[in-house]
C-alpha cells in the first residue's frame, strides 16, 4: 500500500510539474506580450495584470502543511502568488503521505513543513517560499507578532484553542483568516475579515450603462442629430442599435408620459421597434439586424437611471461620510464619487463609458463610442481631483492614490461591494451566535447545518480528548459517546435540540479525523479561490462558511 501511495504521489506531482511546463510553454510570437504574460495568460484574463501585480506582491501563511493545506498551496503557487510561509511543526508520517501527494516513503521522520516548501517551490519558479519547524501554538504564544505582515493567513488541522487565539489576533490586525477542515467526505471552510471591500465584482449580468432616459448633453446633441426617416436603407439598417432604442423610447415618452414599467409595457415598446424595420427593395430577405438587436436590447438597456440600492449604502456609510487619516483608498475614493453624485453627476455615478457590440457602421459605431468614452473620462478627472483634495484635507501624500484606481473605481462604481464578516472566536460564544438559524436548519433533514454541528463538536473532542473521535480503532464505540456528549454540550449552550439521528456522529468516528485527498483537493481550490479574491480584492468571497459533501457532491454556505 505505501508502494502505491508512493507511485501515487510521484504520478501527482510530476503531473502538476507537466502543468506548469504546458502554463509557461511559449504561445505565438508577440512584441507587446512578455514572458511573464504569456505563461499567465489564461488567470490575466480572469483579473487582469493590476490583479496580477497584487498576487506577486502578496504573502500568505499557511498553518499546517497537510494533505488539504498543501493543496491550497500548491493552487496559488502555480498562478504565481509572490511569497509564502508554512508554519508547521510536525514530522512526517505513513499517515501523511497517504493523503498528500507532495510527500512520499523517503520523507517519513523528516520535516512536514520544509519537505512541503521545497516541492512546492520546485512547482513555479517566480514564487517565494519559506517554513518554520514549530509548532502554531507556539509561535501564537511566543511571538505573536510574527503574523502581522502577511496578507492572507489560512490554517488547517488547527485545535479550537489556538483557533480561538489566532482569530482574535487576526481579528485586531485586519487580515483576512481562512479555517479549513478535511475529514473523510466532509469538508468545510471558515472565512474570517473584518471589513473587504471589492471594486471589480464581475457580476455574472452586467448591464450597459447607456443613459438612454436621461442622456447627458453631447449624447443627446449626437441621437436627436440623427434622423431615421430620412435615410436609406443602407444607413437605415446599419444604425447602431442605441440610437434605434432612443429615437422610439423618445415616441413611447410623448406617448405615455414615462418609462415603460412592466413587461406588457415593453412587449409594445418592441412591436413599435419591429414596425419601424424595412425591407431591401432588392432582396425581401434581407432583414435588419440592428433592429432585431434593439428588440432584444429592450428588456436589458431599458430602465430608470438610478445609483443601485447597495452602492447608496455605501455611500451613506459612515466610514465614507467621515474620513480620517487611516481610511482606506476605497472609501476615500467612495467618499470622492459621493461628492460627485451631488454635484457634477446630478444624482448619478460617473459614466462607465463601455458599450457593447452593435451591428452598425464602423464609422457611426466609432463615433458613438467615443461620445460615451469622452463623458466617462471627464466623469472620471472630476473624480479624481477629489481624491486628491480629500487627500491634502486628510494629510495624505496626493500619490498615496494612483489616477489608475480612481479611473477603475469609477468604471465599476454600480457593483462597488463592501463585506462585513464576523470573528470567528465570537462563535464560541452563545450570545454571539444565531442560535435561531441553526435550530430552523436542524429542523430541515436535508439541511447540511448538521455537519457544521458535528464539525464543531469534534474541535471541542479534540480540546478535552487530545485525539479526533474515532482515531485509535480499539476506541470507535466509547467515541461515539464521548462526541455524543460534546455535540449535545454544545447545542444546549445554543439552546437547541439533540441532534434527530445519531447516523452522522457514527460516521465522523469511523473517519478517525483522515483525509481523503480527493476532497482535500476540491477545497484546497476553492480556499485558494477565495485568497485570491481577497488579495486582488476582485469577486465577492463567500459569506462565510462553506461545507462540502463528497458523497452527494452537494455544498451550502452558511452566515454566523
Amino acid at each position: 500500500m505505501a508502494e502505491l501511495a508512493t507511485l501515487f504521489s510521484h504520478y501527482i506531482f510530476v503531473y502538476a510539474k507537466v502543468a506548469v511546463l504546458i502554463m509557461a510553454s511559449p504561445a505565438p510570437k508577440s512584441p507587446e506580450q512578455s514572458e511573464k504574460n504569456r505563461k499567465y495568460d489564461r488567470q490575466l484574463r480572469l483579473w487582469g495584470d493590476h490583479g496580477q501585480a497584487s498576487l506577486e506582491a502578496a504573502h500568505i501563511c499557511l498553518i499546517n502543511a497537510t494533505g488539504l493545506g498543501t493543496e491550497i498551496l500548491k493552487s496559488l503557487v502555480l498562478p504565481g502568488i509572490g511569497a509564502f510561509t508554512i508554519v508547521d511543526g510536525k514530522k512526517i508520517t505513513h499517515e501523511d503521505i497517504g493523503a498528500n501527494f507532495f510527500l512520499d516513503v523517503d520523507s517519513v521522520g523528516k520535516s512536514r513543513a520544509q519537505t512541503a516548501t521545497q516541492m512546492l517551490l520546485e512547482l513555479n519558479p517566480d514564487v517565494r517560499g519559506d517554513y518554520i519547524d514549530e509548532e502554531p501554538e507556539q509561535i501564537l504564544y511566543s511571538s505573536p507578532d510574527f503574523f502581522n505582515s502577511f496578507t492572507v493567513v489560512m490554517a488547517t488541522s488547527l485545535t479550537e484553542k489556538s483557533l480561538i487565539l489566532l482569530s482574535k489576533k487576526l481579528w485586531e490586525l485586519d487580515i483576512p483568516l481562512i479555517v479549513c477542515k478535511s475529514i473523510g467526505f466532509i469538508a468545510y471552510m471558515r472565512i474570517q475579515v473584518k471589513e473587504h471591500t471589492v471594486v471589480e465584482t464581475h457580476p455574472d449580468n452586467e448591464r450597459p450603462d447607456l443613459r438612454l432616459d436621461k442622456p447627458f448633453d453631447s449624447l443627446k446633441k449626437h441621437l436627436d442629430s440623427m434622423n431615421l426617416d430620412e435615410m436609406n436603407f443602407n444607413d437605415h439598417s446599419h444604425v447602431p442599435y442605441l440610437v434605434i432604442l432612443y429615437k422610439y423610447l423618445k415616441e413611447w415618452i410623448a406617448e405615455y408620459g414615462d418609462l415603460p414599467r412592466n413587461y406588457k409595457d415593453k412587449q409594445k415598446l418592441k412591436e413599435m421597434i419591429r414596425k419601424g424595420m424595412r425591407k431591401d427593395e432588392n432582396d425581401s430577405r434581407n432583414i435588419e439586424e440592428n433592429f432585431e438587436e434593439a428588440m432584444k436590447a429592450v428588456n436589458t438597456s431599458i430602465s430608470r437611471t438610478v445609483v443601485p440600492s447597495n452602492v447608496t449604502n455605501i455611500l451613506n456609510d459612515e466610514r465614507c461620510i467621515n474620513l480620517t487619516a487611516k481610511s482606506s483608498s476605497f472609501w476615500i475614493i467612495a467618499k470622492a464619487v459621493r461628492d460627485f453624485v451631488e454635484n457634477e453627476g446630478g444624482g448619478l455615478l460617473p459614466l462607465k463609458g463601455s458599450l457593447p457590440d452593435m451591428t452598425a457602421d464602423t464609422e457611426k459605431y466609432v463615433n458613438l463610442q467615443q461620445i460615451y468614452h469622452k463623458q466617462a473620462t471627464a466623469d472620471a478627472e472630476a473624480v479624481w481631483r477629489r481624491t486628491l483634495q480629500l487627500l491634502r484635507q486628510l494629510g495624505r501624500a496626493s500619490d498615496s492614490i494612483s489616477e489608475r484606481e480612481v479611473r477603475l473605481f469609477c468604471r465599476h462604481a454600480s457593483e462597488i461591494y463592501v463585506e462585513k464578516g464576523t470573528c470567528i472566536a465570537d462563535e464560541n460564544d452563545p450570545k454571539s451566535i444565531d442560535t435561531n438559524n441553526i435550530v430552523q436548519s436542524l429542523e430541515n433533514p436535508e439541511s447540511m447545518m448538521v455537519y457544521y454541528v458535528v464539525l464543531r463538536g469534534i474541535e471541542k473532542f479534540q480540546t478535552e480528548y487530545n485525539s479526533y473521535p474515532g482515531e485509535f480503532n480499539d476506541q470507535v464505540e466509547p467515541d461515539i459517546v464521548k462526541l455524543k456528549a460534546c455535540i449535545n454540550k454544545l447545542l444546549s449552550e445554543w439552546g437547541c435540540g439533540s441532534l434527530a439521528k445519531d447516523d452522522y456522529v457514527h460516521e465522523f468516528c469511523r473517519f478517525g479525523g483522515a483525509e481523503l485527498h480527493s476532497v482535500s483537493a476540491f477545497l484546497g481550490g476553492l480556499a485558494a479561490q477565495e485568497t485570491i479574491k481577497f488579495i486582488t480584492n476582485q469577486y465577492k468571497p463567500i459569506h462565510n462558511t462553506f461545507i462540502y459533501d463528497a458523497v452527494s457532491s452537494s455544498s451550502a454556505t452558511f452566515y454566523f
